[in-house]
């Protein structure tokens, strides 16, 4: 039998989650959205874990038995959102949460506070529904948005040892994906030497780097196009360039001594993240050599791009409980950012599945909102999968 799922208790839990404004910015964080979270659990006579990864910042893990010999699952999500930006581009409160024609508005209803939800109220479907084989582990975990301190603290301390598959609940549009870009995330910092802007020969001007280093990491890219060259759900390798500037206050007439310039790297699987750090460095070593600019490359984040065999239980679990509840074959997809799910992958080596309700391009944007009728299909998919993996 399918454990049936609290449809009123998966609406209005999200709403719940929505109404706090867990943002990634400092001075604030997701302690009140994690209460939230431990209050329900608490009510379902759950005992969740609540860890400290920075001031303000915990992850919340909650382990239920099953009470039948079996391996163990990981459902992941995280409490914090973006910035809802302008106000004035909502049509409605970003934190109101306003239920309204089958959709809850605002910010981290779809990424991804409905998945949060759909993924609490799944495992209490199962519970209820009697012994299971194995383990659910849940992971409830902060800062996925900026730095992943949370993931990266959650393995740290052991959670994900002997875990044999992971379903990341991020808003996928209903495409089970198992493919996930990696990123590289660099800061570069640029030293010359003020002058005149009339005599620039008396100087070492870190804009005309910055704009060499530029068309250095265009070559890169073109290369990467070619060779691995698109990926079929993923796309290409990007290198971006996300932020110039220098000195502080401009002069018109003045080269100024210092600048950075940010990038954003996306890489497909097949990309060697050691060789294309090997070549910025040397790029940038050329620009540097040329123009008397010191140059320093800062690597901030280094994730990889991730990819799990549709053949894995975890996978086959995720695919086939999706035909049983939706009647209709998924569309297999990848990812276009990174998740926490590409650290699980990679430092504690487990299958990953990212699958959950929401659109997958409207994430981030003016007017978020995520559909009810997606709650509640992706809650009820992620019992039907729990139950298969479990049971292989």
């Amino acid at each position: 039998m399918r454990p049936e799922v609290d449809v009123d208790g998966i609406v209005d839990f999200t709403r719940r989650l929505v109404r706090v404004p867990s943002v990634n910015r400092p001075g604030q964080g997701e302690a009140a959205a994690v209460a939230e979270v431990v209050a329900l659990a608490r009510s379902w006579g759950w005992d969740p874990m609540v860890e400290e990864v920075a001031p303000g910042r915990p992850n919340c893990v909650i382990r239920l038995e099953g009470g039948l010999p079996g391996k163990t699952l990981l459902f992941e999500g995280h409490t914090d959102v973006v910035t809802p930006g302008d106000p004035e581009a909502w049509t409605r409160d970003p934190f109101g949460a306003e239920l309204a024609q089958g959709r809850i508005h605002g910010r981290g209803a779809a990424d991804m506070k409905g998945g949060l939800s759909a993924m609490l109220h799944a495992a209490r479907a199962i519970e209820l529904a009697g012994p299971f084989p194995g383990t659910l582990l849940l992971a409830v975990l902060c800062d996925e948005e900026e730095m992943m301190i949370g993931v990266h603290d959650f393995v740290r301390r052991g959670h994900a040892r002997g875990v044999a598959g992971a379903i990341v609940c991020e808003p996928e549009g209903g495409e089970v994906c198992l493919t996930q870009k990696g990123a590289i995330r660099l800061r570069i910092d640029l030293e010359g030497t003020m002058a005149h802007g009339a005599m620039p020969q008396e100087g070492h001007n870190p804009i005309v780097a910055a704009t060499q280093i530029i068309t250095a990491l265009t070559d890169i890219e073109r290369d990467y196009r070619t060779d691995p060259g698109e990926h079929p759900l993923l796309g290409l390798t990007h290198l971006t360039p996300t932020h110039v500037a220098a000195g502080s206050l401009p002069q018109l007439n003045v080269i100024p001594g210092n600048g950075v310039l940010t990038v954003d790297v996306r890489t497909v699987p097949g990309v060697d993240h050691v060789e294309l750090m090997h070549r910025v460095g040397s790029a940038v070593e050329q620009v540097a050599n040329s123009t008397g600019v010191d140059v320093t490359v800062t690597v901030l984040v280094d994730r990889p791009a991730t990819e799990t065999s549709p053949e894995d239980p975890i996978a086959r679990a995720v695919i086939d409980a999706h035909v049983e509840v939706a009647g209709v074959d998924p569309v297999i997809g990848g990812v276009p950012g990174t998740t926490d799910g590409t650290i699980l992958w990679r430092d504690a080596g487990i299958p990953v599945v990212v699958y959950g309700p929401g659109g997958k391009w409207i994430a981030h944007q003016a007017d978020e909102y995520v559909e009810v009728d997606d709650l509640v299909l992706h809650a009820r998919v992620y019992a039907a999968a729990a139950l298969r993996f479990l049971s292989s």
